[in-house]
């Protein structure tokens, strides 16, 4: 097992960030925390990177108790959203600056951080200096710059957050083909679902300093196991226990997602209340006897639903998922 973190709890003051938190990451995993502003993600990783100390329970790194070491005790790496690069040094000296820190001599310090910046496809801009590059290019630079000391575990806090949104998806296929070729530990926090499915082998959703979940990204999607994960991961038709009662004959909390609810012919008719356009898809918020059900049809199909109009709704019993 790559991290083992054992009862762990982290206060400021009255404020408990962490609460008694157990969790399991193997080694070699692209493991991801997601979670809301607050919701104790950054707070896991800064305790695993040293940053902060836990006020309770243990963290493991490879079998060690690392709980109270200092950051540069631990075999971990971390790149921030910032990119934290120095302005006065060029690239290549940038990468090189914690071999330099653990006395690797020139030479191999030169080997080891152009290998590095070519891995992240950078190895024509050694030279430059960071004001020279894109964002995008800044934040490779800091990506080589933590992997060119060969960490066992590398942590990102939300490194693509400052990006814009081409080039974090380019960002995020090029994270995670580096991840399968370097074989190491990557835990990667954000607030962005969507890139957590993109990247992830298995995500710990996060809420009010607990993991609600822990799945690989079809489990959660697909079988959230509380109102909050189904709601924070995709788009979700949640339906109270009585609703659920009387459109489906289950007296339970239950979800279904959009692209689930089926506009045909035949059903039980509802209004559509309001269409909106999002590209290869449009969302349709249909009044269902009292009851909203959201419905999602490709864009081509989209005329035939306007607000106001009314539409045949079939949504499939099989296709409940009983909430907690």
């Amino acid at each position: 097992m790559g991290i083992s973190i054992r009862a762990v709890s982290k206060s400021f003051g009255d404020f408990k960030a962490v609460d008694n938190l157990d969790l399991e990451i193997a080694s070699g995993e692209f493991f991801s925390m997601l979670g809301p502003s607050g919701s104790g993600k950054t707070t896991v990783l800064r305790m695993i990177a040293g940053f902060d100390l836990p006020s309770a329970g243990q963290i493991f790194l490879f079998d060690e108790d690392v709980t109270d070491k200092a950051p540069f005790d631990r075999d971990v790496n971390t790149v921030f959203q910032d990119y934290a690069l120095f302005p006065h040094l060029s690239v290549i000296e940038n990468v090189e600056y914690g071999l330099r820190v653990r006395k690797i001599n020139k030479d191999e310090r030169r080997t080891r951080a152009l290998e590095a910046l070519n891995k992240v496809h950078l190895g024509d801009f050694a030279n430059r200096k960071p004001s020279q590059l894109s964002g995008g290019q800044r934040q490779r630079v800091a990506l080589a710059r933590a992997i060119v000391v060969e960490p066992k575990i590398l942590l990102l806090d939300e490194p693509l957050g400052a990006l814009d949104l081409k080039l974090r998806e380019k960002m995020q296929i090029e994270l995670k083909e580096l991840q399968r070729e370097l074989g190491i530990t990557f835990i990667f926090v954000t607030h962005d679902q969507d890139e957590a499915l993109t990247l992830s082998d298995r995500i710990a959703i996060f809420n009010n300093g607990k993991i609600e979940q822990i799945g690989t990204p079809q489990e959660l999607y697909e079988q959230p196991a509380s109102e909050f994960v189904a709601r924070f991961v995709g788009t979700a038709n949640v339906f109270e226990a009585d609703a659920s009662q009387t459109l489906f004959g289950v007296n339970a909390k239950c979800m279904i997602r959009p692209e689930q609810v089926a506009l045909g012919i035949t059903g039980t008719q509802a209004t559509v209340i309001e269409a909106i356009y999002l590209g290869s898809t449009t969302r349709l918020f249909l009044d269902l006897n009292g009851h909203q059900v959201i419905a999602e049809v490709a864009a081509g199909e989209a005329k035939a639903y306007r607000r106001g109009s009314t539409v045949k709704v079939t949504m499939s019993k099989a296709d409940l998922v009983k909430l907690s």
